[in-house]
């Protein structure tokens, strides 16, 4: 078989756009067993791609199955019985349509890649690459470097008075929250959560055996009432930017969660993820800032503030739990990248670091009002903005009576994808869909075409 005509498009991967459609061609038996397949060449020069991208889409193919190579002779599609495959091949290109489709995309949790400050990290990275730390594992409780501009930096801007030696370095939050909780349930059989809350931190929770104990988020913060009631005395909360709805826990919310701890013998978990990102005032101080012998374990990420791809997470731990984290850990290696680590210190200590959170508050400000804006200049009454002082993120709450997975996929046939909320609550449920919608990595024209899209997906007046 000398031609194998394919249509590709440049919103995904070649290699998986052909890959997906000689299988297809194969379950519909367009393709007979038997049937030669072109060369890795002639199907390259055929579909105008590199050989390597052919390469792979066989390699796949000949991985599951579907085909097979005979020495000399070529690639052959295989002979395999045929089962009911009809409703995986039509998810298959379901899934390539949708992706295709896509316009505007509001995901949470991804930067600004044009503002990304390229040179400057490079510059670093090239440095790095010179020192010796790139042929070892590491510190096992991080680059030290790292963690003395991690302790400036806490000082500075969250007021949070620490040492290098009480931090400790992982590859994301979710992986510290891991480590923490193997040593916390030997003490503590039970944690109290936000609901609303990250689903993420939840996950780590229950597959330690913790109980959760939901508590409900109000327009002041958690609800302190509900967290006294209940058996709990370790609570995980967001106490800065409360995710997701954006509430800010005032200081006598504060002060009361503080003395709770210490109450109860307790620990306050204090993620405290993106706080770099207030448009209307300054930073709110961590809780740890409050009482520096506070009954607090602090965590952070650089993932929201710089590169979620870097991996880059690290907590401040009291010293009775950071003793016990070396007692359990002390046979691990260090979980983080040592080359990022190193780049990410030496980043700091140029000023890149400041710099770069200087330019995308204000970056981010502009795009979090053109969003806002836009909303409200769309949909007016119809719709309720949560959130908007700050974050990467809102979320929109709908005066409709379709569901909320029903509003998702109105959005993606226009081309427009948002995401549900559901997922972040412990029953209670809003009686309205909230939908929760990104804009990082948007710029303002695909945000104000992304709302128009949006509102002719709904139509609502």
């Amino acid at each position: 078989m000398r031609e194998l005509m394919i249509h590709l498009h440049e919103s995904s991967p070649k290699y998986k756009q052909i890959y997906l459609s000689i299988r297809l061609l194969i379950e519909n038996k367009e393709l007979q067993p038997n049937t030669k397949l072109p060369s890795i060449r002639q199907l390259a020069e055929i579909l105008h791609v590199s050989r390597n991208t052919t390469l792979v889409a066989y390699e796949q193919l000949l991985a599951e199955g579907y085909i097979r190579s005979e020495q000399k002779r070529g690639y052959f599609v295989e002979t395999f019985e045929s089962v009911d495959i009809h409703t995986p091949t039509l998810h298959a290109e379901k899934y390539i349509s949708e992706e295709t489709n896509i316009k505007v995309d509001f995901r949470a949790g991804s930067v600004d890649q044009h503002a990304f400050p390229l040179k400057a990290w490079k510059q670093c990275v090239n440095e790095v690459s010179k020192d010796g730390i790139v042929y070892m594992y590491g510190e096992q409780q991080g680059d030290r470097l790292l963690r003395e501009k991690i302790a400036l930096y806490l000082l500075q801007s969250r007021g949070i008075r620490t040492s290098a030696d009480s931090i400790v370095i992982g590859s994301s939050t979710q992986q510290l929250l891991m480590n923490l909780s193997f040593i916390l349930k030997k003490e503590y059989s039970s944690i109290a959560v936000e609901n609303p809350g990250y689903d993420g931190a939840r996950a780590v929770f229950h597959l330690n055996g913790f109980q959760i104990n939901p508590i409900e988020v109000k327009e002041k913060g958690l609800c302190m009432k509900q967290l006294e009631h209940t058996d709990s005395k370790l609570v995980y909360i967001t106490p800065s930017h409360q995710f997701p709805t954006g509430v800010t826990l005032p200081i006598a919310e504060r002060l009361k969660i503080l003395k709770w701890a210490h109450s109860q013998n307790g620990y306050i978990i204090e993620d405290d993820y993106d706080s770099e990102f207030r448009y209307q005032q300054q930073p709110i101080p961590a809780l740890l800032s409050i009482q520096q012998e506070a009954r607090v374990i602090y965590i952070s990420t650089f993932s929201k503030a710089f590169l979620p791809s870097i991996r880059l997470s690290y907590m401040v731990l009291p010293s009775e739990l950071l003793d016990q984290y070396h007692q359990q850990f002390a046979t691990f290696e260090q979980t983080a990248s040592s080359i990022h680590q190193r780049t990410m210190a030496r980043f700091m200590e140029r000023g890149h670091w400041d710099s770069h959170i200087r330019k995308m508050r204000a970056t981010y400000k502009r795009k979090m009002h053109a969003l806002v804006s836009s909303l409200n200049f769309s949909f007016g009454n119809a719709i309720s903005i949560i959130g908007p002082q700050s974050g990467l993120y809102i979320l929109i709450q709908l005066q409709s009576s379709d569901s909320e997975e029903r509003l998702i996929q109105l959005a993606s046939d226009l081309g427009v994808k948002v995401y549900p909320t559901s997922h972040l609550f412990i029953g209670n449920h809003p009686q309205e869909p909230m939908l929760q919608l990104g804009f990082s990595n948007l710029s303002i024209d695909e945000i104000q075409q992304g709302v128009q899209l949006l509102k002719k997906a709904w139509m609502i007046n």
